[in-house]
């Protein structure tokens, strides 16, 4: 029998594509362990797949100035050594990595001991916890083809990004059940991810009597961020978060408004879900989530609205124009290579380990 360590952390997003892989792997045959960070939000998600978990020291790599910057190293140092016994103990065969400051000191002590290593990148431009162990890695999987060019040939490969099975098996019959709506008009499902977006959620709220014209709506708002005079709204619900039944509110929806992180938007497109996404400012990020959403839309995805443009009028511009060509979006969707990451990230995986 084989064995895989899985690691990454740091957000959801660099978990959630590895929970992906779990029945895959577990099919497979493979042992699985995760090493992650001592108190990261990785360790939560882990523990609750019954997955072996390892926490390590890591610090984090600052683009700016920080006190922590003169201290952190030495945290990223202690996490090498930590993740270097670990790998000595559990003598893995391969090492795959979804990214996050964490995943660095795993990836490089994984090369010291020659192990190899699969990395897979998210966003459009790789960042930098992926850039440091890029040079360690024997291939390097990407969501997105414009990746592609800023990865060591020889060792890229363009696989899409893992996506949870569970999500494609909701039940709109359910849905209709949970939020009370009616089968025959359209539902529009917001989403601005599990800490909401203010601008996306107030441009939405000062434009639902003129939505609610059109649409049944699906807003998923945020942690604290429900508005209480709207509870009663008729074809309007809200949710903080929500997640057992999501899979079943993705089945009801027809559009989706979003942000634009990676691997939300490849969710959007395994469901076959045209959006419309409104990326998180650069002046708020790196501008990732900017990259990321105008591949979608020269791709066909989905339509894009920068922060910047968002008010009532634009939102209702851009969605009436998304509805119209509803379509197009679809056909672009269905005829994407990119639908079974899973299955070939295990292929790499097991021609890596042979």
């Amino acid at each position: 029998m084989k064995s895989i360590i899985l690691t990454g952390g740091g957000t959801a997003g660099h978990v959630t594509p590895n929970i992906a892989l779990l029945p895959r792997l577990r099919a497979a045959n493979y042992t699985i362990s995760y090493i992650g960070s001592t108190d990261g939000i990785e360790k939560t998600l882990i523990e609750a797949q019954h997955i072996p978990y390892y926490g390590i020291s890591s610090g984090k790599l600052r683009r700016y100035f920080s006190l922590k910057n003169f201290t952190d190293p030495f945290r990223v140092l202690k996490g090498f050594s930590e993740a270097s016994h670990l790998m000595k103990t559990l003598r893995p065969d391969i090492v795959f990595s979804k990214g996050g400051f964490v995943s660095v000191p795993v990836v490089l002590a994984a090369k010291r001991h020659h192990i190899p290593v699969i990395c897979h990148e998210s966003d459009l431009t790789p960042g930098l916890a992926n850039k440091l162990s890029m040079p360690s890695a024997t291939k390097i999987c990407c969501n997105f083809p414009e990746t592609l060019s800023y990865l060591p040939k020889e060792k890229a490969v363009l696989t899409g990004c893992p996506i949870r099975k569970e999500l494609l098996e909701g039940s709109k019959k359910a849905a209709l059940m949970l939020t009370g709506f009616t089968s025959t008009k359209p539902v529009l499902m917001v989403m601005g991810g599990s800490l909401g977006a203010a601008a996306i959620n107030q441009a939405i709220r000062a434009s639902l009597p003129d939505l609610l014209k059109t649409w049944q709506i699906i807003h998923l708002c945020g942690k604290g961020k429900l508005d209480q005079s709207l509870t009663s709204q008729k074809g309007y619900i809200q949710y903080e978060y929500i997640q057992k039944e999501l899979p079943d509110l993705f089945a009801l929806c027809d559009l989706v408004i979003s942000r634009a992180g990676a691997n939300a938007i490849c969710e959007l497109l395994a469901l076959r879900k045209p959006a419309l996404l409104i990326p998180l400012s650069a002046q708020a990020s790196r501008g990732d989530q900017i990259l990321n959403a105008r591949s979608f839309e020269r791709q066909g995805f989905s339509k894009v609205l920068e922060e910047e443009s968002l008010t009532p009028k634009t939102l209702l511009e851009a969605l009436q124009d998304l509805s119209t060509h509803r379509q197009d979006y679809l056909d672009a969707m269905q005829k994407c290579p990119q639908s079974d990451a899973i299955e070939t990230i295990l292929t790499l995986i097991t021609q890596t380990t042979k």
